[in-house]
């Protein structure tokens, strides 16, 4: 098998790299939805976000309301630190557990945008960082995701900074410009 850690920055264009790779036959894991998986209701990790933040974050149906979590850990780096305690492990495990499943012949790209902050260590065949100046990604952030510019800058800066993923890479992708088909 040949593993891809697939990193960059929120709205830097990861998505679309690992959409592109998985049209000619790479296999996609995405530790985002790894992260929604591990706090699904019932699950032991939305017991635990429950436990530390309370019901305030959850929805009527019980299901994680991703909004008012990240409005509230996204202004406080402990409360961050204390989600991350949560989050960081057991996607790291179920990752482990998905990549071990693959076909040997595989190549498998494990999309995760904290592959600095999270220290993932996986053994990795190469290290691929997608960046964009940071005014692209607000400007995606507020133009797709709908959110306002001051949200979006702290999304940005709660992440490791383009030198930091830079040191981990093996290979740097500029997506400073627009996707032609």
């Amino acid at each position: 098998m040949y593993l891809v850690g697939l990193t960059g920055g929120i709205a830097a264009g990861k998505s679309t790299v690992a959409k592109r790779w998985a049209e000619h036959g790479a296999i996609e894991i995405d530790a985002d939805q790894l992260a929604r998986d591990v706090v699904a209701p019932g699950s032991s990790g939305a017991s635990e976000v429950l436990q530390t933040f309370g019901e305030k974050v959850f929805t009527e149906s019980g299901e994680l309301d991703r909004a008012a979590l990240g409005a509230e850990v996204f202004s406080n780096p402990e409360k961050l630190r204390q989600l991350e305690a949560i989050i960081h492990p057991r996607v790291k495990a179920l990752a482990q557990k998905l990549i071990s499943e693959q076909d040997q012949d595989a190549i498998v790209i494990y999309n995760v945008p904290l592959l600095v902050e999270a220290s993932v260590d996986l053994p990795f065949d190469k290290i691929v960082t997608v960046e964009a100046p940071a005014e692209k990604q607000i400007d995606r952030l507020v133009s797709i995701r709908n959110m306002d510019r001051g949200e979006a800058q702290r999304r940005i800066s709660s992440q490791a900074s383009p030198a930091q993923r830079a040191n981990a890479a093996d290979v740097i992708l500029n997506s400073n410009q627009d996707l032609h088909k």
